[in-house]
Formats: structure tokens, sequence, C-alpha cells
């Protein structure tokens, strides 16, 4: 199978190479038949110019700015059977490719994998306020099957399931993408969100907004794009490094 990741990525010129890094790495480490592609979402820095210094990197342009439209964008520049949505401010520790394409290959019913993030750079007390949320997220889903998960930024979709769910919403802004596509690819086959596959990301809009703060905002945009089919919040604020 071969794999495309999709790297939406608006104003990350510090961030985006070690993003890129990381996935060359894995790639090479593994042999897998892959492809990058970064969408280029608006950026008004030098991220467009820093990411065309990797070899073998694809710049997509989109205009509209939006982390839906930069994804689809993506997914229509893109030829893999599996979709990796990959953010600009994460890198992929050893053995993530190798999660997803065994996981892939063993079953295939699976139209969605995903895992949790590991913020490198919050305190302790932080991280185990975040492995909270986790652990409610993974019970809700797997033990009380009351609703669907992907963790925006760490997910691979099966790219025919994808097309026969509609693509991603570009309606939204924000806020519920990833609960919007998991709602819609439950419909197309089996999901699974594991802590075996985690994803190192910057902290910044945790520290930002406060990691309890922003765990609700979260969890409030699951429930309510979960029963009503849209997020409860229509804006978001654009947190970037200093």
């Amino acid at each position: 199978m071969k794999i495309s990741f999709v790297i939406p990525a608006y104003n990350e010129e510090k961030l985006i190479g070690a993003c890129l890094e990381s996935v060359q790495k894995e790639i090479a480490r593994t042999q897998a038949d892959a492809e990058i592609i970064v969408v280029n979402n608006a950026s008004t820095d030098r991220t467009k110019e820093v990411a065309s210094l990797f070899s073998g990197v694809r710049i997509v342009d989109e205009a509209r700015k939006g982390l839906t439209r930069a994804r689809q964008a993506g997914l229509m520049a893109s030829s893999g059977e599996l979709i990796a949505n990959v953010d600009a401010d994460t890198k992929l520790p050893e053995g993530w490719l190798t999660t997803v394409m065994r996981e892939f290959a063993h079953d295939p019913s699976l139209v969605a994998l995903s895992g949790p993030f590991i913020y490198y750079d919050l305190s302790a007390y932080e991280r185990v306020l975040v492995r909270i949320f986790y652990e409610i997220g993974s019970f809700i889903q797997n033990v009380l099957h009351a609703g669907v998960y992907l963790q925006g930024g760490n997910f691979v979709l099966r790219r025919d399931a994808l097309m026969r769910a509609g693509g991603f919403d570009i309606t939204i802004e924000f806020y519920g993408e990833d609960t919007d596509i998991a709602r819609r690819m439950k419909r197309q086959g089996r999901m699974e969100w594991t802590f075996a596959l985690p994803m190192y990301t910057s902290g910044r809009r945790l520290r930002e907004e406060g990691v309890f703060n922003t765990g609700m905002r979260y969890a409030a945009n699951f429930f309510w794009t979960t029963i009503h089919g849209k997020p409860l919040s229509k804006t978001y604020t654009d947190v970037r490094s200093e």
C-alpha cells in the first residue's frame, strides 16, 4: 500500500522542518511506498520556503485559510491508498509507520486509525491531565460505544472509504473537524483508536489557553458534533510558536 502524508501548514516556518525530518526518517527506515504533501495554507511567513528545502516533498498551495480546506486540498492532490493526516507541529516517533502499515494490511475492514499526542514541551503534571482526557475518550469509544474519536493531526484514513464518506467538510473551520470525519468514516468500516500509535506534538495551544480549558472546549465540540453533526465553536484562535 502507498501512504500519502498530508501536512497542512499555516505560518509554520519554525516547526515544519522538524516534522518533515521525522516523516522522512520513518519512510527511510521502513522503505514504505510513500509521498509527502505539504499544503501551504495562506502562509505569510517562510513556511513554503522551508518545506521546499526538503527533497521529495511536494507543496500544494491552498489560498483559502482553514484546516479542513487544507486537508481536502491535500487529499485531492494525493495518490496513496492511505492518507496520513499529520499536523505541521508534530514529530513521528520511531515505529509509527510500521504500526500503521501493519494494522491496515492486517484488516481490510479498517478504515481509520488514530492515537494520542505526547506533548513533549509540557510539564509532567500537564501531561497527566492530558492522559486523563484521553482515557475518558478511549472509554467512551471502546467500552461505552457512545461515540467515535480520532485525534486531529494523528490519524490515517483509507482513501476509498474517505472518498465514499465525502471527504473533509470544508464548512468546519477547526474544532470538531476530527469528530465529524470520524462519525462519517464509521459508516464505512471499522475504526480504531489506540495508545499504541502515539505522536509527539507541541503543547503551545494548551500552554496558551490552559490544559483544562482546552480539554473542555474539545470535549464540548466532540459531543456537540457527535449529536448535532456540526461543532459548537465556530471560531478559533491561531496559536503559533514564539
